[in-house]
């Protein structure tokens, strides 16, 4: 038998099992990521996330949802992630710079007098509008756009912050009020649609309040996850793009609040910025088989 060890994590609940895979890595993370996830059979999170070697950066974050599925960026992930490297010298910097499959982020950890991380701030880089890039089945902007779903239709926005996403504002609060399984319903409804080929994220947004945004999300390959990083990020933007918020907001989620910023001018304009906490809920090891672990590996840097 061989041992793995892991760290729980979450940012405002959205939680993930994360692994330091600097030297040895599962041989399977997909499946390793649908073991751990299970909250019955597992350590229960929204997915697992591995901390790698980089050759571009100070390192590299490897994300796998619930099901198993590969994740591009996750922002609630890499604000945690940072702060793993930081306490635990892989390295110890401030700003750290992590390469994600939706290209170099870079993290800065806020820390008390102690010297103990208490947020992070992350320059998630511009809002993709373009329809193809997104991906979705549309050429150009999706603002408003209707999208017929179950004999109705909907009016979204439709964005990438490096993953896929799709905004639909609510009117009232009863998208909150729904069970979970009819939530979960309603957002496989979005999820799969057709009109976005590689699936979606998809937010359900509500100005509640001048500077505030409530909002309820069913991530892709997860469900419904109690925050969600890049979604908060999205529904910013989306209502910028509508004239319904300012280009800086907080986001209210079932399990906290994020700060988001959509900079207007100057050395960062159009870059999405995001705060929020970073918390470590506990350590421990799980056993594999030997022939489920491997040596770990720098990625090729890119040409």
């Amino acid at each position: 038998m061989a041992t793995l060890e892991f760290t729980k994590m979450h940012g405002c609940g959205n939680d993930y099992v994360y692994v330091v895979a600097d030297r040895v890595r599962p041989a399977d993370p997909a499946a390793l990521a649908r073991r751990v996830s299970d909250r019955r059979f597992g350590i229960g999170g929204d997915g697992l996330i591995m901390l790698t070697p980089s050759p571009r950066a100070d390192l590299a974050m490897e994300m796998y949802n619930a099901d198993g599925s590969r994740g591009e960026m996750c922002g609630n992930g890499i604000r945690c992630l940072a702060r793993l490297a930081y306490e635990r010298h892989l390295p110890a910097k401030n700003p750290l710079t992590i390469e994600t499959d939706a290209g170099v982020k870079t993290v800065t950890l806020e820390l008390d007098q102690a010297g103990r991380v208490t947020a992070a701030t992350v320059d998630m880089g511009e809002p993709i509008l373009e329809g193809h890039r997104i991906p979705a089945n549309d050429d150009g902007t999706i603002i408003e756009y209707p999208l017929r779903i179950e004999g109705r239709v909907e009016k979204i926005t439709a964005l990438s912050m490096g993953n896929p996403h799709c905004v639909i504002f609510v009117q009232d609060d009863s998208v909150f009020r729904l069970s979970d399984s009819d939530f979960a319903n309603l957002g496989r409804q979005f999820e799969s649609h057709p009109f976005f080929p590689r699936r979606v994220n998809a937010e359900f947004v509500l100005p509640s309040a001048p500077g505030r945004l409530r909002m309820r999300v069913f991530e892709r390959g997860s469900g419904e996850t109690l925050a969600c990083g890049t979604g908060a990020c999205a529904a910013l933007v989306a209502a910028v793009l509508t004239g319904r918020c300012s280009r800086t907001t907080v986001v209210e989620l079932r399990g906290g609040n994020l700060t988001i910023e959509w900079r207007e001018r100057g050395e960062f304009a159009n870059r999405v910025f995001m705060t929020g906490e970073a918390v470590e809920v506990f350590r421990g090891a799980i056993e594999l088989e030997a022939g489920e672990l491997v040596a770990s590996t720098v990625r090729p840097a890119e040409v």
